[in-house]
């Protein structure tokens, strides 16, 4: 089936506005139907049977295809014992079994968690026990066996024996492979055990399993400065984030979208996995891809959009060979995760022609984006500014003027709500926000207020067209001599110096001014810049309290980076003390 996908060209979309594909969407739902992931998937599946739905590791799948996956999924854990409300997990790197487990999972009533791949045995043991989950999926790879390696070391843990509720681990095997360790269910095993439930059984529990607001997913955010917490999102949450997102970017039929990011995560989840199944459309599977192996995969699939962050963009930009390829058919482009410098953008844009560009926010907690900015948008509001809250149409909540969420921003320590402008912590509710971490009612009571209002951690203002503008997370804003600094302000300046490729500033310890900034530069190749050129780039755009003392330049592999990348500051805190001491 490689290579089978169709799809709409540059041209085509150029002559059908965003407003008639908008139409064309609205008229396909016209109401807002409350359902949980696996009908949705279901009716999905029904209307585009034959059409590919996700293309990963050399092959294509219909939507069809990971439906019946599902389906045979699903009773495989019924016949091992999975009851509603029970939790599974999986811990592996994406693969074709992800949608259909997740599918399979809301068809019996079980709640799914998908697991960071990157994360170490403690980090793993961690996860397990506080999410109480039952039964755990790994995938052999003949590349990559650390998953399973670390699974069996944690196998023969006594505190996860003891402390958890992990009942089975199931290893998902590729065709005449074989597992020696008697620990593991062997997949195959577990596939073909489960032909002993019959269509009615599995429509039976299908059917007492139709509850959108009951917790579809609990999905662990990084952890970054403390435990993982588990954000509990439920079917209904997922869908009108995801239709939410197809609507707001006006995702036409059968859309082709290239998504080099990691299935744990929120951004694959909603704006690949759901948003595109609302219209029919198809996704191109890549995590950890080259970025030669990725120009080579958008070519050859026709791609008519990107999803991605900086860090995985950047390369396929500076590529040598960027400018040997066809992309014809991209058009649109979602950069997320991370700020881009409109260096970055404007790159993008040259290189690849697009004619419809946005960047997001929103965190886990809000089922992935919040806001987007608009289709048309300048790169000048892009890079300066997040959005607003998605359009929703038929999924919105009539008190928040046809979005699903509402945004406002409050006095960090009183909670009292400020007027457009004023700088203050961002604070988000609606019908895509969490209700809670699992089994953290401190956490959570700390963070969601009795009336609903999710504390996001971010700094900002809101202008007088709703968009917002990030300054930055609370924990990283810092004071010089009594005055507080926005790490943000002083990254979009650096980043607007031709020979600059990626920065990052964050607050040190100072003994004159208590705190005083630091900025991490990465330049581009070929390119050498001096400290003293940074401050004097600085100067005339920077108030004297706002320039950064210590300017340290780092290699492109030296960034500590998340599992979808981001940079994280708590690390370059680390080794800021470490060049301190020095």
């Amino acid at each position: 089936m490689e290579g089978v996908i169709i799809i709409t060209t540059k041209e085509i979309a150029f002559k059908v506005s965003i407003e008639a594909r908008r139409e064309a969407l609205e008229a396909r739902y016209p109401i807002w139907r409350r359902d949980t992931v696996a009908e949705h998937f279901e009716k999905a599946c029904k209307e585009y049977v034959n059409r590919p739905y996700m293309y990963i590791h050399n092959k294509s799948y219909t939507y069809e295809a990971i439906w019946d996956m599902a389906v045979t999924y699903a009773k495989a854990l019924m016949n091992l014992g999975v009851k509603r409300r029970e939790h599974i997990a999986t811990y592996m790197e994406n693969d074709a079994s992800f949608p259909a487990l997740m599918i399979a999972s809301s068809m019996v009533g079980a709640v799914f968690i998908p697991i960071n791949s990157m994360l170490k045995k403690d980090e793993l043991k961690y996860i397990i026990s506080q999410s109480d989950t039952n039964y755990l999926f790994v995938k052999q790879s003949e590349k990559n066996k650390k998953q399973l390696d670390i699974v069996s070391d944690l196998l023969d843990d006594s505190e996860i024996q003891e402390y958890s509720r992990l009942e089975k681990v199931i290893c998902l095997l590729n065709e005449k492979e074989t597992i020696t360790d008697a620990r593991f269910l062997d997949g195959n095993t577990f596939l073909t055990d489960g032909g002993a439930i019959s269509m009615s059984e599995l429509d039976a529990r299908f059917e007492e399993s139709r509850y959108p607001d009951e917790v579809a997913i609990i999905m662990y955010t990084s952890g970054s400065t403390g435990s993982p917490k588990g954000v509990m999102l439920t079917h209904d949450n997922l869908l009108r984030a995801g239709y939410g997102t197809t609507l707001s970017r006006a995702i036409e039929d059968a859309r082709v979208t290239f998504a080099p990011l990691p299935f744990y995560h929120c951004y694959a989840i909603i704006e690949a996995i759901f948003s595109l199944s609302f219209v029919g459309g198809s996704f191109i599977s890549a995590q950890g891809m080259a970025p030669l192996e990725s120009m080579q995969l958008m070519e050859k699939f026709k791609v008519n959009d990107y999803l991605c962050v900086p860090t995985t963009l950047l390369p396929v930009l500076n590529h040598p060979k960027v400018k040997e390829f066809d992309f014809s058919n991209l058009f649109a482009m979602w950069i997320g995760g991370a700020a881009a410098p409109i260096q970055v953008w404007k790159q993008a844009v040259e290189i690849f022609k697009l004619t419809e560009i946005i960047t997001g926010y929103g965190q886990t907690e809000v089922a992935s984006s919040g806001v987007t900015t608009e289709l048309g948008d300048s790169l000048e509001t892009i890079t300066t500014r997040v959005g607003r809250p998605k359009i929703h149409g038929v999924s919105a909540l009539s008190e928040f003027n046809d979005s699903a969420v509402q945004y406002v921003t409050v006095d960090p320590e009183t909670g009292e709500s400020l007027p457009k402008g004023a700088i203050g912590e961002l604070v988000v509710r609606g019908a895509t926000v969490t209700c809670g971490y699992y089994n953290k009612p401190k956490e959570t009571a700390k963070t969601i207020d009795k009336d609903g209002w999710l504390r996001t951690g971010d700094v900002g203002r809101i202008d007088e067209k709703g968009y917002l503008q990030i300054l930055g997370r609370s924990k990283e804003m810092y004071k010089v001599s009594g005055e507080l600094v926005s790490p943000r302000e002083i990254e979009i300046v650096i980043s607007e110096h031709p020979a600059v490729s990626q920065v990052n500033v964050i607050g040190v310890p100072d003994l004159r001014t208590s705190e005083i900034g630091a900025a991490f530069i990465e330049l581009k190749d070929g390119q050498t810049l001096t400290r003293k050129e940074i401050i004097d780039w600085c100067a005339p755009k920077l108030a004297k309290f706002k320039m950064p003392r210590h300017v340290w330049f780092v290699k492109s592999a030296e960034w500590p980076m998340t599992g979808t990348g981001k940079v994280q500051k708590f690390r370059l805190q680390e080794l800021a003390k470490e060049k301190l001491t020095r």
